[in-house]
């Protein structure tokens, strides 16, 4: 029980590290206005923004590492580009019209069965990332991957560990977004567009705060 309790430990710390950072009820909005009122589509889209977000956190966790070591990048350069990517998609939407708001929902009402391909193409940018799984999310999974055991049978049980982690907090963005419409349908008309733009400027202001760290750590080691 002594050996297999840290990796239990490990498995727990994975979706209670990464869900307060994606935060998906602040991707809400913007997935049903994806989406729309279609519950075909909104089912199938978020599955594909899970598997998505499934597929980013589990190679950040296994080969994040090594591939910004092959690449010689640094995680402050990450949270530099990171954080302008994110502050660049909040200011989008902080400076959104209403009535690109409007057609924005007109749109989505009428939303019918999509093509799979369509509901690729819609699930990453900017659902899946930057808005879900976004360089915070990628810094944090890099460094639960870092503490990985590099010896080869413990880091293939870590390896599993970490999936099913990655594996659970994806479960938990599933069912989050197949039912973020009923969530803002309780908040109405006027409180989903006070929420859109209350993210949005929460958004710009994550995304300077990850550009600030990222910089600060730059500096730290030019000294």
């Amino acid at each position: 029980m002594n050996e297999i309790a840290p990796f239990i430990q490990s498995l727990v710390l994975v979706p209670f590290t990464l869900l307060p950072i994606i935060n998906p009820l602040s991707t809400a909005p913007v997935f049903v206005a994806t989406a729309g009122r279609n519950r075909s589509v909104t089912k199938r889209l978020a599955r594909q923004v899970a598997l998505n977000a499934f597929y980013v956190m589990a190679v950040s966790m296994l080969v994040g590492t090594y591939v910004l070591e092959f690449f010689g990048i640094s995680l402050p350069i990450v949270r530099v580009g990171g954080g302008l990517l994110v502050a660049a998609t909040g200011w989008r939407m902080l400076n959104r019209k209403d009535n690109d708001d409007a057609a924005l929902t007109a749109v989505a009402e009428q939303a019918v069965d999509l093509p799979d391909a369509e509901i690729v193409r819609r699930s990453f940018f900017p659902i899946t990332f930057p808005l879900t799984t976004g360089p915070g999310t990628i810094t944090a999974a890099i460094a639960l991957g870092a503490s990985t055991p590099r010896t080869p049978l413990l880091y293939m049980v870590g390896a599993v560990v970490s999936l099913a982690g990655a594996a659970l907090t994806a479960l938990v963005l599933y069912v989050v977004f197949r039912n973020a419409a009923r969530l803002l349908d309780r908040l109405g008309e006027v409180g989903t567009l006070v929420m859109m733009r209350l993210i949005a400027f929460i958004l710009l202001c994550i995304g300077i705060e990850i550009m600030w760290e990222g910089w600060a750590a730059l500096n730290h080691l030019k000294r």
